[in-house]
């Protein structure tokens, strides 16, 4: 369709969109004719946003917005070409439009929409179950991401996103829960919808405890997220099994053994979490005690950790190889010699027990001080 024929398509496309967007296509053409780029792009930007707008968005991208697409945000062309995609009948259509604008923004000036562009193509190869191609089209985007000094948050989040599903279908526990808490570090939550927000809550809570490498919760411990679960009565008893894990809570986690052995993902996984919590419970213990009492039998650690005397050193070998502890195991004596305890993040209780132990440590001080000024009488008469 050449230039001339463009107030015509609008024409037509004003008649067939909603009566509440007929207003934004006649500001089009005004747009258009007036070759004002930058409002024409943001107005459009706007149409494809809304839900009325759907039947119509893949027309308009291929008969109005690709004839001034050099003259605009290439990074916001790649954004109108994802709105429009998602009207592709299929996957296969979807991936060769994609596919298409990743070459049309492939160059110098435009390197921030080509990883746009390839990391949409990147997620419609996982949807066609292509995970090599996918893994090679994110690792290509992750190397210009890295030579970059800056770029748009709008970009980093669609990687973490499209990292996160790919790990997330890969079974890469770790990985996934990395990639996802830096997906919601990239946006604003309130975006997501309700359901959303529980569904991201539930699956980084399933890599959590699911992982053989994470054994702090810390992070997503503070991040409101996890609040989806509060809303979720089938979400409410995972979020109570995470912060048991934080405070090495053995009660809680065998309280919740029934619905651990309901979940497909933790049934499979429940002789590592009875680890994780063991391991929880032994460094919640150190981590009770005060730094110049840490030297700790390891019938004391069998009592607060209930572990089977005989595995009690294997669990602080396991302890000291994740760095969750530092210190000395004296095999003679059967006493672990703890220097050093992995920080966490605190409950209210946990809090309160720090608490105390500041108010013993003032105490002692005072204590001391007392005695001091008591048996230093002459000298400080002196």
């Amino acid at each position: 369709m050449n230039a001339d024929a463009i107030p015509d398509f609008l024409a037509e496309q004003r008649d067939a969109a909603p009566e509440e967007l007929q207003g934004l296509v006649i500001e089009f053409e005004t747009l258009w004719e007036r070759k004002l780029w930058h409002q024409l792009t943001n107005l459009l930007i706007d149409f494809f946003n809304h839900p009325g707008s759907a039947p119509q968005r893949l027309q308009f991208y291929k008969v109005f917005v690709l004839k001034f697409a050099d003259k605009i945000n290439q990074l916001k062309l790649v954004d109108l070409a994802l709105k429009a995609a998602t009207q592709c009948t299929s996957n296969a259509e979807r991936l060769a439009f994609m596919e298409a604008v990743a070459k049309r923004v492939d160059t110098e000036n435009s390197q921030d929409a080509l990883v746009f562009a390839t990391i949409a193509v990147a997620r419609v190869k996982l949807d066609l179950g292509d995970f090599d191609g996918a893994r090679k089209d994110l690792d290509k985007a992750e190397r210009v991401l890295d030579s970059f000094d800056s770029v748009e948050t709008i970009v980093h989040a669609a990687f973490y996103d499209a990292n996160a599903d790919y790990y997330k279908a890969k079974v890469d526990f770790g990985s996934y829960y990395r990639n996802a808490l830096l997906y919601l570090a990239c946006i604003d939550i309130k975006s997501l919808s309700p359901a959303e927000r529980r569904g991201r809550a539930y699956d980084l809570s399933m890599a959590a405890l699911a992982s053989t490498s994470i054994y702090n919760f810390g992070e997503l411990l503070l991040h409101p997220i996890l609040d989806a679960l509060t809303q979720d009565p089938e979400g409410q008893w995972v979020r109570e099994l995470l912060f048991a894990f934080n405070r090495g809570d053995l009660t809680t986690f065998d309280s919740l053994v029934g619905n651990i052995r309901k979940n497909p993902i933790l049934a499979e996984h429940y002789r590592q979490l009875r680890q994780k919590i063991y391991l929880a419970a032994l460094t919640e213990a150190v981590f009770r005690r005060p730094p110049h009492d840490r030297a700790m039998t390891f019938a004391t650690i069998a009592a607060e950790t209930k572990v089977k005397p005989q595995e009690i050193e294997h669990l602080i070998m396991k302890a000291l190889s994740l760095d969750l502890l530092r210190g000395t195991i004296d095999q003679v004596d059967q006493v672990a010699h703890i220097n050093w305890v992995q920080p966490k993040v605190l409950d209210m209780q946990q809090i309160d027990n720090m608490r105390q132990r500041l108010k013993d440590w003032d105490s002692s001080v005072n204590q001391l001080g007392n005695w001091i000024e008591g048996v230093g009488q002459d000298v400080w008469a002196a």
